[in-house]
């Protein structure tokens, strides 16, 4: 049966599941956050939602590092947000180690909420400028009552040489520090509580890409030291595939496909897949081999996204079936287990140069065109 076919074989397919002996540190299941659009005079009252994030699925094992990749406006950062509480979601369902935390209590969360933190993208807002770098630091350990051994001035000194700074910078305030100094400030204070699982939202994004390794190998030095396990969020996919052993892409608000990096950078299966990684830079050009992929159009609206599979308006295979049909998150018969694509017609599984590259924006294939 042909791949170009509707895929009914693969949505009959069950999902693999994850090695049985080691059991996921956090599970999400159908994750929504919808936020209201109010309107109205003089009564203000609900006439519609923004689809921020609408239903994720996934696991996150201990010590693993998963990349949340996308298109800005895509979901990512919301659903960040949410994996650590900082937002109610709409639906869908959040286990910690066992634990329902989708809509847990301040009180039920206080132990939950050590062992989850956030590096936030902005090292220049993410820092109180009144405060000092002791103070920051030791904020998490003071709310939570935690006295390590030694006093919290002693493991704020520690924590400050483990990510690369000065303990005697412990009372300079945030302005004398660089960017990328700032963000070690917030990668310390992540790790004043010891956690388990780290959300990082484009943590490197705001740096110089000098800086952006540095940064990107102290969170791989911690994480095979502490044993952390990341949800790694960027739009960076040659930073992803770098940091993350899992990588899942998401569109509008969706998962479209996730698989291991390997897999996945190699041997892609959606069309969305295929187009972001077309995109992704050569250092040589002359000897690029890969697919050529243009996409036209702009990411369609959240507040009224397409019906069907949301690719389908940007989408180069899109047929009927696509705009009445959602395609579901499963394993296709040719994929290496743990591989999952949404889509009714999945791509070839290479990333290798075609006969003829896919235009989508008609102005650029017409500049193409007078060009050659």
């Amino acid at each position: 049966m042909s791949e170009n076919t509707t895929t009914k074989a693969a949505e009959d397919t069950v999902p693999p599941q994850r090695d049985p002996a080691v059991e996921p540190l956090m599970t999400v299941e159908g994750l929504t956050k919808h936020f209201p659009i109010m309107g109205g005079f003089p009564i203000k009252r609900k006439v519609g939602a923004v689809q921020a994030v609408d239903g994720l699925t996934f696991d996150i094992a201990p010590g693993e590092s998963l990349g949340l990749v996308g298109e800005s406006g895509c979901g990512k950062s919301t659903t960040g947000r949410l994996l650590t509480r900082l937002m109610e979601p709409t639906g869908g369902k959040i286990t910690y180690k066992g634990q329902d935390i989708t809509h847990a209590s301040r009180k039920q969360l206080a132990p939950v909420r050590s062992e989850i933190q956030m590096i936030f993208q902005d090292p220049y807002a993410s820092l109180n400028p009144r405060q000092t770098v002791g103070t920051i630091i030791s904020g998490p350990m003071e709310i939570n009552g935690i006295n390590p051994p030694g006093g919290r001035e002693k493991k704020v000194r520690e924590l400050l040489e483990t990510v690369g700074l000065n303990p005697e910078h412990y009372n300079r305030f945030p302005h004398e520090f660089s960017g990328g100094q700032r963000q070690r400030i917030g990668v310390a204070r992540a790790l004043a509580l010891e956690p388990k699982l780290i959300i990082a939202d484009e943590p490197v994004s705001a740096l110089d890409v000098s800086i952006q390794a540095q940064v990107i190998n102290l969170l791989q030095k911690l994480q095979r030291e502490m044993g952390i396990a990341f949800v790694f969020i960027a739009h960076d996919l040659s930073i992803v595939r770098h940091f993350s052993e899992r990588v899942a892409v998401m569109y509008l608000g969706k998962i479209m496909e996730i698989a291991d990096r390997d897999s996945l950078y190699n041997r892609p299966r959606h069309p969305y897949t295929h187009a972001l990684l077309s995109a992704v830079p050569e250092a040589d050009p002359d000897q690029d081999q890969r697919e050529r992929i243009r996409l036209s159009g702009d990411v369609p609206s959240p507040i009224m996204p397409p019906s069907g599979c949301r690719f389908r308006t940007r989408c180069w295979k899109a047929q009927d079936i696509c705009a009445s049909q959602e395609p579901p998150l499963v394993q296709l018969a040719t994929s290496k287990p743990g591989h999952l694509t949404a889509c009714h017609f999945p791509e070839d599984p290479t990333t290798e140069k075609r006969g003829e590259d896919i235009v989508l924006d008609p102005a650029l294939a017409a500049l193409e065109g007078n060009e050659a």
